[in-house]
């Protein structure tokens, strides 16, 4: 029985474009579909839920209508909310653009998610065998950084906390960002995010020096490569270079959160470090094959997916052609 992730972080609405390439400046392009959905931290928390773990939101949603939409969108999932909405604030948006070469582009305006207080995380309490997550998003956020910093730091020692510095490291004051580290037991970064905290070199050694110069209490640190899946390293010494799965991708959007909820997921399922960084791996190739960030498997399409990989001569090494892990 895998543990409740309690998930402290931002989740908005998707505005969902589809063109065929980025529009020069000063020009126009119209694009071939439109989609309004849930986004942001949505995609990480569906990715843990369909793998098997109850989900509660600990941030803030809005008022208006994308608070509603989003409200909506939990509920389909099983995902309960613990705080209560803003009663001035709607939640926020973002403007994604997916090229048809399946990467994406975004431009986001916060909302209620980007407001955080003690008082309003009140209603947020943990319990043994839950897992807390958060994303740099909401610590970039002048208005909820420190009372979120706060929060994680008077966590209790025995509750695991998993750390997503996203693509907005660079807004996360370093005084801020390093009080988190400090408490983080599972980190998990792309290379670029990687490299933002621990300096320039290769992934080993990058990640050689995550754990003891800035995550000491960590357990282990999750370096995702995109098409090369990722690089595992566990504070014991153990280190190993977790591959991909050679996909058709269609869509980038949302796999990082998904290879993200679906390690968490497995984690608190019992399954070792290497094993779950696979069954991750797995899960973000999946996503990439699908339209929409709330792409993410369920456990049996993981498992499946797999068993079929296991089975064929081909592909078996399989590397992920843009899984963005």
């Amino acid at each position: 029985m895998s543990g409740r992730l309690v998930h402290i972080g931002s989740a908005v609405v998707d505005y969902v474009y589809r063109i065929d390439a980025l529009p020069a400046p000063g020009t126009e392009k119209t694009a071939s579909s439109f989609a309004q959905v849930a986004g942001g931290g949505f995609n990480m928390m569906i990715a843990a839920g369909r793998t098997g773990m109850k989900v509660v939101f600990g941030g803030q949603l809005g008022s208006g209508p994308n608070g509603d939409f989003l409200r909506a969108a939990f509920a389909a999932e099983g995902i309960t909310t613990l705080t209560p909405a803003s009663p001035v604030m709607d939640s926020g948006n973002c403007v994604a653009m997916i090229s048809g070469d399946a990467e994406r582009t975004f431009v986001s305006w916060p909302g209620a998610e980007s407001v955080l207080s003690l008082d309003m995380m009140a209603p947020v309490r943990v319990a043994p065998g839950d897992w807390v997550f958060t994303s740099g998003y909401t610590l970039s956020y002048p208005g909820s950084r420190d009372a979120l910093t706060d929060w994680i730091e008077a966590l209790p020692a025995n509750i695991p906390f998993v750390f997503d510095p996203t693509p907005v490291i660079s807004e996360i004051p370093r005084p801020i960002l390093e009080r988190v580290l400090a408490r983080t037991t599972w980190l998990s970064c792309n290379t670029t995010e990687a490299a933002e905290i621990a300096g320039p070199g290769d992934i080993e050694a990058i990640a050689a020096r995550l754990l003891p110069d800035h995550c000491p209490k960590a357990a282990g640190v999750v370096i995702r490569a995109g098409a090369k899946g990722c690089f595992v390293r566990l504070a014991g010494g153990g280190a190993q270079a977790v591959p991909g799965f050679k996909v058709a991708a269609i869509d980038t959007n949302g796999a990082g959160d998904t290879h993200i909820g679906a390690f968490v997921s497995a984690l608190s399922r019992g399954v070792p470090p290497f094993e779950a960084a696979r069954y991750a791996n797995a899960a973000a190739a999946l996503s990439v094959t699908r339209h929409g960030g709330s792409s993410a498997p369920t456990d049996v399409e993981i498992k499946t997916f797999l068993s079929h990989i296991a089975g064929s001569s081909t592909g078996a090494d399989g590397r992920n052609r843009k899984a963005h892990a």
